[in-house]
């Protein structure tokens, strides 16, 4: 009775109230719901200590959910509110949790002058309609202390949301460089806090071996651990001479498993095989070929020719280590790897040579496969299904894998085409590692650029694919490789707020738009602000670009990510200002002239000076 109640109320007031489809702007979520109408006099519904959380499903997962809410609020605003179940009143000024049968993930959120309701049909779909009530509120609500004479309103609007893809991912490489489970709590947070729903972890490499397996200790022991780590880029040949490691134990895991669980996000652990073996085979050789007399874990980035040796020694080993992490990860989805492994060992391996004889295979490649086959009959026996990165792709796929394309497009459409499942992690575009602003003025990074813009414009469904072998993408990911992120504070600004246009792409249904996306980022960063994030802040500055020409010039392009922003230049090294010259379209320079750019906004600069000069290849 009571949710016919409430649902009566809204109807009255959508009746009266006159929509407006277009108003995505003014609301300024990110990810950006699937339609939002407001009435024509948009009043707004205010949060205070008068008001309270009204559950009609009293479980404990509705309760942790509303704990959400009163863990912000009492950061933030100072109060709590009380959590009640609905009663036959619902004339009471508060928030409305209602099962109304919503899909999985989806919901419906009304705000409304006396109270909000949140119609969903699972948990999944109330914890997003509070991510959204958190964007709605004023952007204090994400500080970590008392906010002095806030008024915690939210303007009336209806909400209609629910996501495009099942998988939005979001990847994290713990063994270049190792991450405390703090920060691993924190980067669910903010995953969370833009609907992503899957994080993909990814614990043994030649680097470093980071998961605590009780079976074979030394993966922990000595596998943790590297001598030193280059300095720079993997062929500078510099080290720092300082041992480099870090493990989670299998408590650690539950404790994180769980905590992400939630927040409505799986995690999927990634074991490397047959490649980036080197840190196990460092601590077990006989898993090797055995070409070598000595293995180490890797001291410098790169591919490795040390691989595992497709023997049942090795099977006896990757079989007892997923059988561990098969106790540790609820996940039916287990990432296996499967990227640049080498054939060079297996050429000379007599061992190899002789299976591929023996089995009928044509070659190395075909070894791989027959390799991740084998492993794909073991896991799916246990219940799992597999996926790795597209290199899987060679020699046969695996009849039951998923595939993670990453070397580009043509993996994951190849993928599709054969009715396999597809997450789409191309590494020109959603490459988290890749410089996102000029390199000439960006620390260190694996390659691109790859800026904001070139990750919000892509669409993860390749046009080549029919509207059924579409269906077989079913989301996207981000992924985050550490060669270069020695700390938290480096990973957050080159993931932030580029993961931003990941996650809308892997959320939002309606086409691209980036004025209305770069609107509402501008706001956005705000409560990345609040949250402390150290996010990469070239949304506010100029881009400067040279394209080649002739010896003696090149072709100058800037641009810039803030919405409503002018650019302003000198050629003569000075510093401009407001009145210099206004940037209209591409012009050319010679070899003398030094490009210095700003942007300007009602007049005044916004972000930083940003300088470009003549370089002689």
């Amino acid at each position: 009775m009571a949710k016919r109640i409430i649902i009566l109320l809204f109807s009255a007031f959508a009746v009266l109230s006159c929509t407006v489809n277009d108003v995505d702007r003014t609301v300024g979520v990110i990810p950006q719901p699937h339609h939002i109408s407001m009435p024509e006099k948009a009043g707004s519904f205010v949060l205070d200590r008068d008001c309270a959380i009204f559950l009609d499903e009293p479980t404990e997962e509705m309760y942790r959910i509303a704990g959400f809410l009163n863990e912000k609020l009492k950061k933030a605003a100072g109060f709590t509110l009380p959590v009640k179940e609905v009663n036959l009143t619902p004339k009471a000024r508060g928030i409305y949790f209602m099962n109304a049968g919503n899909p999985s993930e989806a919901y419906n959120l009304h705000i409304m002058p006396d109270m909000a309701v949140v119609d969903y049909g699972d948990g999944a779909g109330a914890f997003y309609a509070l991510q959204t009530m958190f964007q709605l509120l004023p952007n204090q609500i994400f500080a970590s202390s008392v906010q002095k004479g806030v008024k915690w309103n939210m303007t009336c609007c209806d909400i209609e949301d629910s996501p495009r893809f099942k998988y939005r991912g979001m990847h994290l490489d713990v063994c270049l460089h190792f991450f405390d489970i703090d920060f691993l709590k924190r980067y669910i947070d903010l995953m969370a806090l833009h609907k992503v729903n899957r994080f993909h972890w990814h614990l043994t490499e030649d680097q470093g071996w980071r998961l605590e397996i009780k079976k074979y200790p030394l993966l922990t022991q000595k596998g943790q651990w590297r001598k030193e780590t280059v300095i720079g880029s993997l062929k500078s040949g510099i080290y720092d001479g300082k041992p480099h490691g870090g493990y989670y134990s299998q408590e650690q895991v539950r404790e994180l498993v769980k905590y992400a669980a939630e927040r409505y996000v799986t995690i999927i652990p990634e074991i490397e095989l047959p490649g980036h073996a080197l840190a196990a085979i460092a601590c077990y050789p006989e898993l090797s070929c055995g070409l070598d007399s000595t293995y180490e874990v890797a001291t410098k980035w790169g591919v490795f020719k040390q691989v595992y040796c497709p023997k049942e020694e090795t099977f006896k080993f990757l079989e007892d280590v997923f059988d561990e992490v098969f106790e540790l990860f609820p996940s039916k989805l287990v990432h296996i790897g499967g990227d640049e492994c080498p054939k060079a060992s297996w050429k000379k391996c007599p061992h190899c040579q002789a299976l591929i004889r023996k089995l009928g295979l044509k070659d190395e490649f075909e070894l791989q496969s027959w390799f991740v086959t084998r492993m794909e009959k073991y896991i799916n026996s246990k219940g799992r299904e597999i996926i790795g990165w597209d290199e899987i792709l060679q020699g046969g796929l695996a009849p039951n894998a998923k595939v993670m394309s990453w070397l580009g497009e043509e993996g994951g459409i190849k993928a599709a085409q054969q009715h396999h499942e597809v997450v789409m992690s191309p590494h020109y575009r959603y490459y988290l590692d890749y410089w996102q602003a000029d390199p000439d003025s960006e620390p260190l990074a694996m390659g691109g650029p790859t800026t904001l813009r070139t990750m919000y414009d892509y669409n993860p469904v390749p046009e080549v694919l029919t509207d059924e072998e579409a269906r077989y993408v079913i989301g996207v990911e981000g992924c985050v490789w550490t060669e270069y992120m020695p700390t938290p504070a480096r990973v957050e600004y080159m993931a932030w707020p580029r993961m931003c246009a990941i996650a809308e792409s892997g959320w939002t249904k309606a086409g691209k738009d980036w004025d209305g996306f770069a609107s509402r980022l501008e706001n956005h960063l705000v409560r990345l602000d609040e949250l402390g994030v150290g996010y990469c802040d070239a949304f506010f500055n100029p881009y400067i670009e040279f394209h080649k020409d002739t010896q003696y010039d090149k072709v100058v392009t800037i641009s810039v990510d803030a919405p409503g922003a002018e650019i302003h230049y000198t050629l003569d090294g000075s510093l401009p200002t407001a009145d210099s010259p206004l940037y209209t379209g591409p012009f050319v320079v010679n070899r003398q002239q030094k490009v210095t750019a700003i942007a300007v906004r009602n007049g005044r600069q916004i972000g930083k000076t940003k300088y470009k000069t003549f370089l002689i290849n």
